[in-house]
């Protein structure tokens, strides 16, 4: 009646909507007529399953989105399904890219990432890290390690859980394995770059020593000069960053010490020293070649494109991912290091004979 007030028993909200169930296991072998075992060998990309069934149970759980409990999963088959990724959060190009690329990779491989950076000193920081990561229950962690003293940490760090460390050039210890891109190869071949056009005279600005992939780069410049007879000199070490590369390059103008040829530790550090010889009338490559190190976003736009050694971050990942869960299941994985190549454009030309 109008004007009457409607009185609902119990309170005076409507009844909330059902709320979807969600997706199971059960309900996707049910779909794909298979077994509750068939879903669980393709979600755990066992071998034993054909190619046509696996395909027909990933189209089902794509099309009902169907999302595997994690939690679930590690009690069912006593198998962690995340891992901890471990950083000095350095904003450097090398480990960022690295860090990234290992992210995606363990979500492409079903695992989740834990991520935790630490800061100095380094002592304190990392085992309080790795007894955080371990606790959370990972079932490995992959440790970003750039600088040798977090190294020198994470060596002297104990875990219960596997440890594989990203470390240019460094060692594996009984507690810790190490993987890396072989950069000491990289380094060569921008090197025997510059030898192969003539160059004798080749200098190296450097990054920092304090770093892996500083003493690496450094090894492979030297290395590459004396296996072809040369005799390494002018080498400079920095801090990586363009700013104080323009800085040493206008030192060099001012002393008339510009070299025929420059290896340098990175895209960022050859930006920095391209810059200040412009501004000198210092042409690259016709007064002195330069070739870099990373091959960076937009390195194919410098002025001129920079010669330089690509890193592949993405297989770094893949591999760094296929050795820690080689560790964490017990089995042996192939640590060859990832090979870096060489990206020829134009900023080294042939020496000319009155340089």
């Amino acid at each position: 009646m109008a004007g009457m007030a409607v009185r609902r028993e119990g309170n005076d909200r409507p009844p909330a909507e059902p709320s979807r169930r969600k997706p199971t296991i059960n309900d996707v072998a049910q779909l794909a007529g298979v077994s509750f075992g068939t879903v669980s060998r393709v979600l755990n990309d066992a071998p034993d399953v054909s190619a046509s069934t696996r395909e027909r149970v990933l189209q089902i759980i794509k099309d009902i989105g169907y999302r595997r409990n994690r939690a679930a999963t590690a009690l069912v088959t006593s198998r962690s399904t995340s891992i901890g990724i471990l950083s000095d959060g350095s904003p450097r190009f090398g480990p960022v890219g690295t860090l990234l690329a290992l992210e995606n990779v363990a979500r492409k491989k079903g695992y989740a990432a834990t991520v935790i950076s630490v800061e100095k000193p380094y002592e304190d920081s990392v085992q309080d890290a790795l007894d955080s990561l371990d606790d959370s229950g990972v079932g490995g962690i992959i440790v970003i390690a750039p600088v040798v003293d977090m190294a020198a940490a994470v060596w002297n760090a104990t875990c219960r859980v596997p440890v594989e460390m990203i470390a240019a050039g460094a060692s594996s210890t009984p507690n810790v394995f190490t993987y890396s891109e072989n950069q000491e190869l990289g380094a060569r071949l921008a090197t025997q770059h510059l030898i192969d056009l003539g160059h004798t005279d080749i200098a190296h600005i450097a990054g920092s020593m304090d770093w892996f992939d500083g003493r690496v780069r450094k090894r492979g410049w030297e290395a590459a000069l004396r296996d072809a007879g040369l005799e390494p000199r002018l080498c400079i070490e920095g801090d990586w960053s363009p700013k104080w590369a323009y800085e040493t390059a206008l030192r060099l103008v001012r002393e008339q010490k510009v070299p025929q040829a420059i290896f340098a530790a990175s895209d960022h550090t050859a930006l920095g020293l391209i810059r200040a010889f412009a501004e000198n009338g210092i042409r690259v490559p016709e007064d002195v070649s330069v070739v870099g190190f990373d091959d960076i976003e937009g390195s194919d736009y410098f002025l001129p494109p920079l010669t330089t050694v690509r890193q592949d971050f993405t297989a770094l990942a893949l591999m760094s991912m296929e050795v820690l869960l080689g560790a964490m299941e017990g089995r042996e994985v192939d640590r060859t290091p990832i090979a870096p190549t060489l990206v020829v454009r134009n900023s080294a030309r042939q020496a000319t004979s009155h340089k």
